[in-house]
């Protein structure tokens, strides 16, 4: 392995050298990666640019399915960035082992701070109550449905519980070629096992007072189990075993799958492919409690405490997070703003966000917020979970079994947490 890190190093290095540079050059990684999100990010940076002559930012575009491993071999490299786009699942990870800077000292006396949400503020320091991260928006979970599908296969109504959603998915695959459900079995599926677990738990919490994992318990299995009888029963896709955002997304408006559950940002390949007619956007189905349990995450700006250029770097930061680069770049991304002024943008006030704003004013809608504190969470995301949930849905383990296995190691790094 440490072999396989010296050569990857050395390549990255070998890019590096061979690049360009003005008097000084910032590196910005992307790790949430799109085409469109690449070309918005490169016209914030080129605003950037012009406002601070002499400066050149050098953006690295990583693939979102590989980038947990790719940039973790940049940094065992030594390889770092000035400035990162970081999700919340890797903040604990890179905050805890000392990697980033307190960004607490430049948001003090930055013009603009007061426009950032509290909201915002409190995820920025979930790590030691440290700002190692500026979130630039939130996503939080709802479930889009093919208005066109729904009337082919009978479903009157989107469904509103558990048993109406598998009901719809079973109706409309018995259509030929279609599916009831986008399955995420591929990198970033953890959201799905963790709200389908929760509401037929009827409840989103992680851990016992004690530090041990809820993961095994009967209500979190039975969620675990409806999702692989899904896609047993023929009810998702067979290739959505492997399926990520990309391909979910795409089963979705090109009218495989009837139904999706997504954040905001799905919005932007959705409405550029169907009509506005042909789909709606409602809340997560409800559990026999009565409650629903959509996963909120966000993802922001973060500073390598190595950078050797600081200062710059947290310019280029307050670029990317103020009014202007931030509004332009959640445009894009489909975020729900983390500025408090972008609330008031007409882009946000469009029937299209109606159902997000309606979930957040559900008095039964309980976000759940991952427990992104423990620096073992980006592993368990990234890795473990797809690839156990990956052979319980092609049947090699049973559901119970991969709970536990969730649950034993979720339980070792919360008690650990803990102890600290």
């Amino acid at each position: 392995m440490f072999k396989k890190l010296l050569i990857a190093g050395a390549a990255v290095a070998a890019f590096y050298a061979g690049t360009a540079s003005a008097d000084t050059t910032l590196k910005l990684v992307e790790v949430i990666t799109s085409p469109e999100r690449t070309e918005t990010l490169k016209g914030i940076v080129k605003d950037f640019e012009t406002a601070n002559p002499g400066t050149t930012v050098e953006i690295i575009s990583l693939p979102w399915g590989e980038a947990f491993e790719k940039f973790a071999t940049m940094v065992s490299a030594g390889q770092t960035p000035d400035v990162v786009e970081m999700p919340d699942t890797w903040q604990a990870l890179y905050g805890n082992n000392g990697q980033l800077e307190d960004l607490e000292p430049y948001v003090a006396k930055w013009d603009q701070a007061s426009d950032l949400s509290q909201k915002a503020l409190d995820m920025g320091r979930i790590v030691g109550g440290k700002t190692y991260l500026l979130p630039y928006g939130f996503y939080l979970r709802a479930m889009f449905y093919n208005k066109k599908l729904f009337e082919q296969a009978g479903v009157k109504e989107p469904p509103k519980t558990l048993d109406e959603f598998l009901e719809a998915a079973k109706k409309v695959s018995a259509i030929p070629g279609k599916y009831g459900y986008c399955l995420r079995g591929g990198p970033g599926g953890l959201n799905g096992w963790v709200m389908f677990g929760a509401i037929a738990n009827g409840d989103n919490t992680f851990f016992k007072p004690d530090g041990t994992s809820t993961w095994g318990d009967p209500g979190w299995v039975k969620g675990v189990t409806f999702l692989t009888d899904l896609y047993k029963n023929g009810y998702a896709p067979k290739d959505s075993v492997n399926w990520g955002f990309n391909e979910i997304v795409a089963g979705f408006y090109s009218g495989t799958c009837a139904m999706l559950d997504q954040d905001p940002d799905a919005l932007i390949a959705i409405a550029e492919r169907m009509k506005p007619e042909d789909y709606g956007v409602t809340t997560m189905p409800k559990g026999p409690n009565g409650k629903t349990f959509p996963t909120i995450g966000y993802a922001g700006w973060s500073m390598f405490a190595n950078s050797e250029h600081k200062d710059l770097a947290w310019k280029l930061i307050a670029t990317l997070e103020g009014k202007e680069g931030n509004i332009a770049w959640n445009k894009r991304t489909g975020a729900l703003p983390a500025l408090k002024s972008a609330e008031t943008d007409p882009f946000y006030d469009s029937p299209q966000f109606k159902a997000w704003f309606e979930e957040l004013g559900d008095k039964d809608v309980v976000p759940t917020i991952m427990p992104t504190y423990l620096e073992e969470f980006a592993f368990f995301k990234d890795s473990l979970v797809i690839k156990t949930s990956q052979e319980a849905l092609l049947g090699d383990r049973t559901p119970e079994d991969v709970a536990k296995e969730w649950a034993d190691y979720m339980t070792k790094a919360q008690q650990k947490h803990l102890k600290k």
